[in-house]
């Protein structure tokens, strides 16, 4: 017999959470198999102590892989996995999820139906005495705020509510690591950014290392430190945001990060014409092909006053801002813009552009290599 949530709430309000002993998690040379075929090849990464590290990749790209390893619910084919430079998975030794001290929050929540949410909560508190496993929960409860849903069951909550009662779980053994499935992905669109921002500030507050997995380059980009893109179970580039919006190591990135026009060209005289105008690669040999990204946003509108003419072939009103495609003199390709909406009249058809530099983005075909803009807007 539970004791008495109420007993032992001090209220609805959210309180301040139990800070953890946060932990290095560092993969080694991680390379894993299923039915013959690698999921993740030779993946080496490292969550600092404290920090939001953000796996970030299409469907298939081994995120999801990578955090069953680092779980202990996978077994990589070779490699490591180091907790604070001590192996937990590698050649020497395979500790059970149990004795990792890492928690787990899956994608679809996994609360059982018929546990009630104290229940549900302090389901993982195995080690403790039943009194301080009911109190660790509930002060679980209240650091996200359900104290008061102690003795409801899961599907008298919402959507939103059931997320935070699964975050509650995970944090409830106080984690050295935590690891979340794409957390958000079952929520309605008009709650995500409410229930992620509270869910940012519980991780800040715990101070636990936390990687999350996602799909979605804007969520990544609202919540991580540094963001590590995955392709095809590589590793394509790990940094900050601002790191890989604009210093992409190749088309990949650049288009994962924000729509792009993609064109191909060929450098002459350390510059690349496109039909958009033309970029600057000083460090390309003459005849070096190209690939070449520029970003939506990047092209500017206007009723007149740019420097390359175009007619409106299309237009797409999506609320704040429009969709427009275009054609643009000597090129077959579409050119697609997104602009604030209502800044061109209504019947507009022809109009001139007008670039942003640093929107435009230039790669060498073979060792994809950026160039953004001048050379030195790459090393600032």
């Amino acid at each position: 017999m539970i004791s008495d949530p109420a007993r032992i709430s001090t209220g609805s309000a959210r309180r301040s959470a139990a800070v953890t002993f946060a932990a290095r998690l560092s993969f080694e040379n991680i390379t894993h198999s299923y039915h013959g075929k690698e999921t993740i090849r030779d993946v080496s990464l490292t969550a600092e102590p404290g920090e939001v590290l953000c796996l970030l990749g299409p469907s298939g790209s081994g995120k999801t892989t990578l955090l069953r390893i680092a779980a202990g619910i996978e077994a990589q084919s070779s490699g490591r996995l180091l907790l604070d430079n001590r192996e937990v998975a590698g050649p020497a030794c395979f500790l059970p999820p149990e004795r990792r001290g890492i928690g787990l929050m899956f994608q679809d929540f996994a609360l059982f139906p018929h546990m009630s949410i104290l229940d549900n909560v302090r389901f993982g508190l195995t080690a403790l005495p039943s009194g301080e496993a009911v109190a660790e929960a509930m002060a679980a409860l209240e650091r996200v705020g359900l104290g008061h849903y102690a003795r409801k069951f899961p599907h008298a909550l919402s959507g939103g509510e059931q997320q935070r009662v699964a975050l509650a779980r995970a944090l409830a053994p106080r984690p050295a690591v935590l690891l979340m499935d794409e957390p958000f992905s079952g929520l309605d669109s008009r709650l995500k950014d409410t229930i992620r921002a509270d869910t940012l500030a519980i991780l800040r507050d715990t101070r636990a290392t936390a990687i999350v997995v996602t799909h979605d380059a804007e969520e990544a980009m609202r919540m991580a430190d540094r963001i590590a893109l995955l392709k095809d179970g590589r590793l394509v580039q790990v940094g900050t945001s601002d790191d890989l919006y604009r210093r992409p190591c190749d088309l990949f990135t650049a288009g994962f990060f924000s729509e792009i026009n993609e064109f191909c060209g060929t450098a002459r005289g350390g510059l690349v014409e496109t039909p958009l105008g033309r970029a600057q690669a000083p460090d390309l040999a003459d005849g070096t092909a190209v690939s070449i990204a520029v970003r939506l946003s990047g092209v500017n509108v206007l009723e007149e006053g740019g420097t390359i003419p175009a007619r409106i072939v299309s237009r797409r009103f999506l609320g704040v801002v429009e969709l427009l495609s275009l054609a643009v003199p000597g090129s077959d390709q579409v050119v697609r813009a997104r602009i604030r909406a209502d800044q061109l009249g209504q019947g507009l058809r022809d109009v001139t552009l007008r670039v942003n530099q640093q929107d435009i983005l230039v790669f060498e075909k073979d060792l994809q290599t950026p160039y953004i803009g001048e050379r030195e807007k790459l090393r600032s």
